[in-house]
């Protein structure tokens, strides 16, 4: 498959799934056995009592009647004539030839900044393909920002550009030159290419080394408050890693104090940004209602983070025109995080089985087997994957249900293995866990809803590609457990969860637990390089799906930069989210 040998240079070989795990160490540092989190409950049902666990989640942080009410004046329509305006300005900028081909890639990559970049495809395709076809290497001669820039955007867009043109800025040791750490602006160009680097890439590697350490020396020496604030943005998430809409809102700030600003540009980014967020308003108001009607707002065992799944599916596919999939894509977010809880803190094993085997046979004629709460989970989930069902039956003309059963058995299937794991008190290896986290972190399924929800023509052969679990999805799979696991572990752990990536590594290992983070977070950068790769492949499917794969890791490191930004928001995740739903742009 296309992720063997995934990690087979990354300081310990053991995570394809198909490769065995390296010999090492057996030490198990959690020996003992893990303790219960506090606050239990107890339910009775059938004359038996349940000791039931509690994770003590913080309630919702959104007043779902403010939610609903969310209105703006930002309308496409009531803009529409100048907006066109604006989209004609900027689009002959773009159509404008020049002689300084540096200048007409800063525009571009100025446009997919400020998030514009959805309304001039044709128009970017055709100014990069002249870049790449027309213009020679001349212009670059020992320029490290020109020649980075010009790399990392090629790249973005698919063009094949080899790591030999970093070669110039090597001594005859083969080492990059230790005087471009006093090119600062040159050095910050270098380490957001090196960020496109694909596996094996040694030049690559270096570059990102090279200049992440003297753009760190740099912090500390005498250079513009303006470039200090470049550097550090840059230091916490390179541009490669950031999400589309995240990155719009802060950069049109940024780009309003340029001295090369085009008023043409910025006004148009500040138009879009707010009348998409009018769009976004609606569509939150109406899943507000929908969230509140299930009752599963109300079910205190669990984590009641409908907004929070929005931004998800927001960061996934952004367009205007894929409403349906963030509506649908975000109900199908919540029903997860929900049974997540179901499985992890709520259910007992027999009643885990029970919620197992009855989707996996798609009948709920025994679900009187469940207590309450359990079985207005699983028909909520039923009730809305058949609304789901119907309304691609009506709009796409296919059937999705048989497919839609299946990916929520396999996921289901992973949170069972789990939740066996923690009854057993057995401890995965890292190979074991990875091989079944890839699935229980819910990645498949969500990417599976934003094909076939954004998809204007359904077909088999997309079905059957994407149930093998290809690389392409199995990356950001992979990204999204790690970075999930590395902000979340300290708090699981402490509730008597199963051992996650961390401790798994641990234990085979014997590592610390500082060394075992560094080794995850490394973890993170080898799957980016195997996923810049497969991006270039041949798919049975186009856009928005392929975005939605690298955008799935994007989200994921966005929501756990700073610790757990699902079930505790405050850490970065509202304010991503007051941003944009909340705070219109001031023109």
């Amino acid at each position: 498959m296309a992720f063997q040998g995934l990690f087979s240079t990354f300081v310990v070989t053991a995570l394809p799934r198909s490769c065995p795990p390296p010999a090492i160490n057996k030490f198990k540092l959690y020996s003992k056995p893990v303790q219960c989190v506090t606050n239990p409950t107890t339910t009775i049902n059938n004359d038996q009592v349940t000791l039931r666990r509690s994770a003590n989640y913080a309630p919702c942080f959104w007043d779902y009647n403010f939610i609903k009410s969310l209105t703006s004046d930002y309308t496409e329509e009531k803009y529409a004539r100048q907006i066109d305006e604006l989209e004609d300005d900027v689009k002959r900028l773009i159509q404008a030839e020049t002689d300084v081909p540096l200048v007409k890639l800063e525009l571009l990559d100025t446009v997919d900044r400020l998030g514009l970049k959805y309304k001039f495809q044709e128009d970017v395709k055709k100014a990069l393909d002249f870049i790449y076809n027309n213009s020679s290497d001349a212009w670059l001669n020992d320029d490290l920002y020109s020649t980075a820039l010009r790399f990392r955007i090629l790249r973005k867009h698919g063009y094949t550009v080899p790591q030999d043109v970093f070669r110039r800025f090597k001594d005859d040791k083969g080492k990059f030159k230790e005087n471009l750490g006093e090119d600062v602006k040159g050095l910050l160009s270098l380490y957001e290419a090196s960020f496109f680097g694909f596996k094996g890439e040694d030049t690559i590697d270096e570059a990102k080394a090279f200049s992440t350490t003297h753009l760190k020396n740099a912090l500390k020496g005498k250079i513009s408050p303006d470039m200090v604030r470049k550097l550090k943005n840059a230091l916490d998430m390179p541009l490669h890693w950031k999400l589309p809409r995240v990155e719009a809102r802060s950069y049109i700030d940024t780009y309003e104090n340029e001295q090369n600003m085009n008023p043409s540009l910025l006004n148009l980014a500040k138009l879009d940004y707010n009348i998409l967020q009018s769009i976004y308003q609606k569509e939150v108001s109406k899943l507000a209602s929908w969230w509140v009607k299930t009752g599963l707002d109300k079910m205190s065992f669990a984590r009641d983070r409908l907004l929070e799944h929005y931004f998800w599916c927001n960061g996934m596919v952004s367009g205007p025109e894929y409403s349906a999939y963030r509506d649908m894509g975000t109900k199908i977010l919540s029903l997860m995080t929900t049974i997540d809880d179901v499985y992890d803190v709520y259910g007992s094993l027999e009643e885990l089985e029970l919620f197992t085997d009855y989707v996996e046979r798609w009948d709920i004629t025994e679900i009187d087997k469940l207590p309450m709460n359990i079985r207005t989970v699983l028909l909520a989930m039923f009730n809305t994957t058949n609304e789901i069902g119907y309304w691609t039956m009506r709009e796409r003309d296919f059937n999705i249900i048989p497919y839609l059963r299946k990916e929520w058995a396999k996921l289901l299937k992973a949170f069972l293995k789990e939740a066996k794991w923690y009854h057993s008190r057995y401890q995965p290896t890292l190979e074991e866990y990875l091989e079944n986290g890839a699935v229980s972190v819910a990645a498949p399924l969500v990417l599976f809803c934003a094909y076939f929800l954004t998809a204007d023509k359904i077909t088999v052969d997309a079905l059957e590609y994407i149930d093998k679990f290809p690389s392409i999805m199995w990356c950001p799979s992979l990204i999204l457990r790690l970075t999930n696991d590395l902000g979340t572990y300290s708090d699981e752990l402490a509730r008597g969860d199963t051992l996650k990536v961390v401790q798994c590594y641990m234990n085979d290992t014997g590592a610390s637990e500082e060394v075992s983070k560094i080794y995850v977070e490394g973890l993170v950068h080898e799957t980016w390089k195997t996923l810049n790769t497969e991006l270039l492949g041949s798919f049975p499917f186009g856009e928005p799906f392929l975005s939605a794969n690298p955008n799935l890791a994007r989200t994921t490191q966005t929501v756990y930069q700073h610790g757990d930004g699902l079930g505790l928001p405050e850490n970065g995740t509202m304010d991503y989210l007051k941003s944009l739903l909340l705070e219109p742009i001031n023109l």
